[in-house]
């Protein structure tokens, strides 16, 4: 028994190091955040009194805001405490204040910052964001979260936008996280979630203490209701006519949560999208959309608010994503150090079991602070790989432990050994050791020069932003599919895409919002590994339309509109 074990061991260990050495040799990730135009400082407004308010760090998403075939990008920034809403000296003067900042893709690899311009330097307290087109104009918009007053711009169709948070009655003044864009009734425009922590105030937040130093407080110990209250989140319904609807209580959203990230998939493969919330330091969520216009809390029974020991998480960022292709989404969850990212396998839509340790991923993830995290297969063979941003919550934390606040951000790179999908860090084979280590939070994906690979945002907690360059993932050849609505919703949010090709069977779904307060391009990029073609194209879009398409060719970007074809931009 020891020979096969130690053959067993000889095999992975060859397997894995091959597995690396391949991925060291020709992908590397590139700060190329200088080179591209992008000068973005995050803001928090830290003073030394340690409000929790400080350590959640904001968001940011890719869009094509102006329909170029580029994908532009939105960063949110937070600003002073008290913000300025609450501090008559700032709140008449905003000239000098941080602003969120939207930054044109000129399509040559480098940025232009046109915020004011489009209108949408928001000066709040900024935490989230996501983005979709409300009314089907083809013009995406973009929906901010806040401490304070949350914004929805209106997309101009001509590089503007017009602040209609009022009109469109979304302006909820609670501590506002996480956010999504979904259809959760399918009637062809999209519905908005929106993720609430607590209540807080900034006189409530008194000063703790820890070996002599003072720290930022938990939220584990605010819960009691003494000091701050967990909140419910929203559920808006769209009206149709640029005006939504908080249909929180009637739709079944009931429960209250220090809730950080959403992630809306369809879990169960029935044709309506579903909603997980990552709560801080307690269960997390799971609604099963029940198609009625209602849902259900069935967190208990699909076993994804706790580990595989029954304890619960301290959920931060949350993603969607079909890890081993089997045609079900999978659930990839991170969290607080000593507990690891967990990722929970789908069980054919009854309930889900945590393989975190199984797939290689537990032991890696298991010390840092994780916030964002997400799928994305960065070397286009096909499977889907890991992204995790680390940076520890207290900015004082190595004056009294052995951990640091600033942390490296991992790669777990996904395989496929005697059909079973193990996870192997490749962080420094890929290049992030060569990149300084930050205090992570926000995290956005997508291809943002359009030559085949993924590429990363970071958002960093008071620090300077990152754009990270994925150089070399296209050696595998890729599609990407831009998906048009036409009697579903324009962005195609919740559209199934299936592929075949020789060797690979694989399935994605446009999601908004992901990661942690974030959100990634919309096209749906596809690692085909040496396939040459897809064999066959099935698009299940949420009207129940589906359109099939065969013998396309790899490496190329495609342009699907419902009923209507296809088309090469």
């Amino acid at each position: 028994m020891r020979y096969i074990c130690s053959i067993l061991l000889a095999s992975i260990l060859f397997y894995t190091n091959a597995f690396t050495a391949n991925a060291s040799n020709k992908i590397k990730f590139i700060d190329v955040t200088a080179e591209a135009g992008i000068v973005f400082q995050h803001v928090d407004g830290r003073s030394g009194e340690k409000f929790l308010l400080e350590t959640l760090g904001s968001g940011a998403l890719f869009l094509d805001y102006n329909l170029d075939g580029y994908i532009d990008l939105y960063i949110v920034n937070a600003t002073t405490i008290p913000p300025p809403t609450q501090n008559k000296e700032l709140k008449s003067n905003h000239s000098n204040l941080p602003t969120n900042v939207l930054y044109h893709n000129n399509g040559n690899g480098t940025f232009s910052d046109v915020t004011v311009k489009a209108g949408v330097g928001d000066t709040g307290y900024g935490v989230g964001c996501a983005s979709a087109d409300i009314d089907n104009d083809g013009y995406p918009e973009i929906f901010v979260t806040n401490y304070g007053t949350n914004r929805l711009y209106y997309n101009n169709g001509d590089g503007t936008f017009t602040d209609i948070t009022k009109t469109a009655r979304v302006s909820d003044k609670r501590w506002g996280t996480g956010c999504a864009f979904l259809d959760y009734d399918l009637d062809g425009d999209v519905d908005l979630y929106v993720v609430n922590y607590m209540e807080f105030s900034i006189d409530g937040n008194k000063g703790w203490m820890s070996q002599g130093a003072r720290i930022y407080c938990s939220p584990v110990d605010q819960m009691d209701g003494t000091r701050f209250k967990s909140e419910t989140d929203i559920l808006y319904r769209n009206n149709g006519d640029n005006t939504f609807t908080d249909v929180t209580k009637t739709a079944g959203i009931t429960h209250r949560g220090l809730g950080l990230a959403v992630a809306v998939g369809d879990y169960d493969n029935d044709g309506d999208p579903d909603i997980h919330v990552a709560h801080d330091m307690e269960p997390d969520i799971l609604y099963q959309n029940s198609g009625d216009g209602t849902f259900s809390d069935i967190t208990d029974i699909t076993g994804t608010g706790y580990d595989d020991k029954g304890i619960p998480g301290s959920g931060m960022g949350s993603a969607f994503g079909d890890y081993n292709n089997d045609g079900y989404l999978d659930l990839l969850v991170s969290n607080a150090p000593s507990q690891p990212v967990s990722l929970y396998q789908n069980e054919s839509t009854i309930f889900f079991n945590d393989v975190s340790y199984a797939s290689g991923i537990g032991t890696v993830t298991l010390t840092d602070f994780k916030w964002a995290v997400d799928f994305f297969d960065y070397n286009n063979d096909g499977l889907q790989d890991i992204y995790v941003s680390n940076g520890h919550l207290q900015d004082n934390i190595e004056a009294y432990t052995d951990d640091t606040y600033p942390q490296k951000d991992l790669i777990l790179q996904n395989s496929k050994l005697d059909n079973k999908y193990l996870y192997t860090d490749v962080s420094a084979d890929v290049g992030l050791s060569d990149i300084t280590e930050n205090v992570g939070r926000g995290a956005a994906f997508g291809d943002y020069d359009n030559d085949g690979d993924i590429d990363i945002f970071l958002n960093h907690s008071n620090q300077p932003a990152k754009l990270l360059r994925n150089d070399g993932g296209n050696s595998n050849n890729w599609i990407t599919i831009h998906t048009i609505g036409t009697k579903s919703n324009s962005s195609g949010i919740g559209t199934r895409v299936k592929l075949k090709t020789s060797t690979l069977s694989l399935q994605k779904e446009v999601h908004s919002g992901s990661s942690y307060l974030s959100q990634n391009d919309l096209r749906l990029h596809f690692g085909l590994d040496k396939s040459s073609e897809v064999k066959k194209l099935e698009l299940h879009w949420q009207s129940g339309q589906i359109d099939t398409f065969f013998n396309i060719k790899s490496n190329q970007t495609v342009i699907i509109k419902e009923k209507h074809g296809l088309s090469i931009p």
